[in-house]
This record gives C-alpha cells, structure tokens and sequence, in this order.
C-alpha cells in the first residue's frame, strides 16, 4: 500500500514537489496544504512560521497523512526538528540544494537564492559548513520573488529584472553554480 503524503507550503511552491512526487509514482495519494492565509512565510519571524507549521504538520496525520512534506525552505529551516520530534510520522523537509551545487561547481563560487527566512535560518548556515567548506558561498534574499510566481508571474520583466540584479553581480566574480532556495522558484526555472 502506498503512503499517503501530506505537502504543506506557504503558497503554490510546494506543487513543485507534488509534480516531482507524481512524475516517480503516478498513483500516489497526496494531500496538498497552501497556507495562502499566511503567505509569505520567508519574511515571518521563525517563530511564527514554526507554530504555522506545527499547526499545519498536525494537521494533515490528523487527516490520515502517514508522510509529511515541508514543501518550504523557510519551513524547513524554522520547523523541521521540531517537527520530527513531535509527529508520528517521517518528515521530510526540503532544503536548498547546496551540497550538489557545490560539487558541480567548477569556479568554486555558488551562488544560492532563496527567502530572507532561508537566508537567515541555521540549517542553510549548517548546509554551508557540512557540505560548501571547498568553495565561496553568496547567499542572495530574492524578497519579492516568490509573490511574483504567486500571482503567476513566474517569468516577464520584473522576475527578469530581479533575477538579472540577483546574478549579475556573482556570476561576474565568477559563480557557476545556482542553489534554489524556494520551493516557489522552480517555476521561475521553467521559464
């Protein structure tokens, strides 16, 4: 029998993950939570967005979800031990994919984009030391971006324009590798 799987994030950014998840295993029955009510978690107090996503987390096993997804950096980084801790279910979280960035980089410059939240959160500062102590790591806040794909603007000139400040700079200095640190910027990759 397959598990059944509860996503939450702030947004639509965790239907990335669920097209992912759907892409391996046609069948297998999600539950997708959009905290739209709280939207955007990546300028909230980690605080804040911690009891969100406890809230949330006991939610969907309460609704019978025997896996829980924190389709969310900024989640993840404020609320996944917690998590883990409190439910009776696996939790896994989505973190920005520093460590493959940092392997495929052949400048030894990467570059991740993500929310203030992401930015600021220890668990993308432990990624760094564990997994990029072999190359420089500029970390860029991208506020803003993730109310663009929001509102379904995921390409068009202003996601062009903020990208193009975000990455001229770092790319200049010789950054070859990208770390996406937002479930919502996996749209904003497919344009």
């Amino acid at each position: 029998m397959l598990a059944h799987v509860g996503i939450f994030d702030s947004g639509i950014g965790g239907l990335t993950v669920v097209r992912a998840l759907h892409e391996r295993e046609r069948t297998l029955p999600i539950r997708y939570l959009a905290d739209t009510a709280f939207f955007p978690y990546g300028g909230r107090d980690p605080a804040e967005v911690r009891a969100r996503a406890l809230t949330l987390g006991h939610s969907l096993v309460d609704q019978g979800c025997t896996v829980l997804v924190v389709a969310c950096n900024t989640a993840s980084s404020a609320a996944l031990d917690q998590l883990r801790a409190e439910l009776p279910v696996p939790v896994i979280g989505i973190e920005p994919p520093l460590k493959p960035a940092a392997e495929q980089s052949r400048s030894g410059r990467v570059l991740v984009l993500a929310t203030e939240g992401t930015v600021a959160g220890e668990r993308l500062a432990e990624l760094e030391a564990n997994h990029a102590r072999d190359v420089t790591v500029q970390m860029v806040p991208m506020p803003g971006l993730a109310d663009l794909v929001e509102l379904g603007e995921a390409s068009g000139d202003r996601v062009h324009s903020q990208l193009a400040e975000a990455v001229t700079g770092p790319v200049a200095l010789g950054a070859d590798a990208v770390a996406l640190g937002c479930t919502h910027y996996g749209f904003v990759a497919q344009t």
